[in-house]
């Protein structure tokens, strides 16, 4: 038997990424016995194991990492149809109104072209109503492909374009952002290995895919507590141009000539056939 139950990806996923039946099991909210019954029998049906159990604990198996990767990818698009199915319908429910479309965008990033790309798409006759979800970074891509969002502006070499439609909207430098009583604050341009290399001001660290690279910087979560934390000395960063807009008087910025160019894409999923995301995508694309 080919098809898949979603209730089964949900309980295999669990123990794939926990490697564990009883964390599994508390995660799901069930008792362990079922759980391990349950994935029992998918492997039966599969005529596959997915995984190997021994006194050292759960390991995958080559066809387990496979349904891994593959089921994630299934439940993210299944919750999805069932996300934008719901936005699409809401035009039936009481005050509703299905003509709506949801733009992830990264929290002040390329604030001047988001705004011009709002403006001139509400002046068009038959423009839907936008609503712009902030995310973190690098978050656009999962928004995507889980249906909180519909369309999202990403930021190549940061956000993955992989899987989506996508056009070039915006190509810009990259500006080293510091303390504005720093030392190097008043020089004329820096480089990456400068910038990495600062006594006493070490590079801010993000998150990607929910795990921080190495160093001895502080762990940043969101926008402000980054300009806080440069603000008092406490980190530097590099940013697009573009992120001018949100800085302090605090902050300082310093062109870095040897930062990869970043380019701004609008994205969005390769299936989709809404005729308000195609007018927006026409308004992007002509700014």
């Amino acid at each position: 038997m080919d098809t898949l139950e979603t209730r089964e990806l949900r309980y295999f996923l669990a123990v794939a990424e926990e490697l564990h039946f009883g964390r599994a099991a508390e995660r799901l909210g069930m008792a362990q016995p079922p759980l391990s019954r349950a994935i029992q029998q998918l492997e039966r049906r599969l005529g596959v194991a997915l995984l190997t159990r021994n006194r050292r604990g759960v390991a995958l198996t080559g066809a387990g990492e496979v349904l891994l990767h593959e089921g994630r990818a299934a439940l993210d698009a299944a919750t999805a149809a069932a996300r934008r199915t719901r936005r699409a319908g809401g035009a039936d429910a009481p005050g509703g109104s299905g003509n709506r479309l949801v733009l992830a965008v990264k929290a002040a990033a390329a604030h001047d072209l988001l705004q011009k790309l709002l403006d001139a798409y509400a002046a068009q006759p038959d423009a839907a109503e936008i609503e712009v979800l902030p995310s973190g970074m690098c978050e656009q891509e999962e928004m995507l492909r889980d249906g909180r969002a519909d369309v999202a502006l990403m930021h190549a070499p940061f956000d993955s374009l992989a899987g989506f439609d996508s056009e070039e909207l915006m190509r810009e430098g990259q500006i080293a952002v510091l303390p504005a009583g720093h030392p190097l604050a008043a020089r004329r341009t820096l480089t990456l290995a400068e910038v990495g290399d600062i006594p006493g001001l070490p590079l801010a660290r993000w998150p990607r895919h929910g795990v921080y690279p190495p160093g001895p910087g502080p762990e940043i979560r969101d926008q402000t507590q980054l300009a806080q934390l440069i603000a008092l000395g406490r980190t530097v960063t590099v940013f697009p141009e573009s992120a001018r807009s949100w800085l302090w008087a605090a902050h300082a910025t310093v062109p870095v000539t040897d930062a990869p160019p970043v380019v701004t894409h609008i994205a969005w999923p390769p299936h989709s056939r809404s005729v308000a995301l195609a007018g927006l995508i026409r308004t992007a694309t002509g700014l």
